[in-house]
């Protein structure tokens, strides 16, 4: 008998060990998955987001957690004011894509906000 109990203790042991394993391997799956939908930090993607916070303050994009079109002016001109002043802060040290990216954020959303506040 008692090597049935220790057949029966191993079995149960690799049963535990099997679960262990899939658990495990389904972490790590959903921990890949998720890094794909995290993109790595960097100076365009930063200012990008910010120009969508823009045209969303524009109500011209759909707020994410309303799923409205909400426009606030205010918002708006604070945002296109913070990519002005990271435009002058970061003078000189930023890529030519980057600063070109910049460049033509600030004018495109200028534009846009000067045609919402006068129509």
């Amino acid at each position: 008998m008692p090597s049935d109990e220790k057949k029966e203790s191993d079995e149960r042991w690799k049963e535990e060990a099997r679960k262990e394993k899939e658990r495990l391997d389904k972490a790590l799956q959903e921990e890949r998955e998720r890094a794909y939908l995290i993109p790595e930090a960097d100076f365009s993607l930063f200012i990008s987001g910010l120009a969508t916070q823009v045209l969303i303050s524009l109500g011209e994009l759909e707020n994410p957690l309303t799923g409205k079109k909400e426009k606030s002016l205010p918002e708006a001109k604070y945002t296109i004011d913070t990519l002005a002043i990271l435009k002058e802060k970061t003078k000189g040290n930023l890529m030519a894509e980057e600063s070109a990216l910049l460049e033509g954020f600030l004018t495109d959303l200028r534009l846009r906000y000067v045609k919402s506040v006068e129509g």
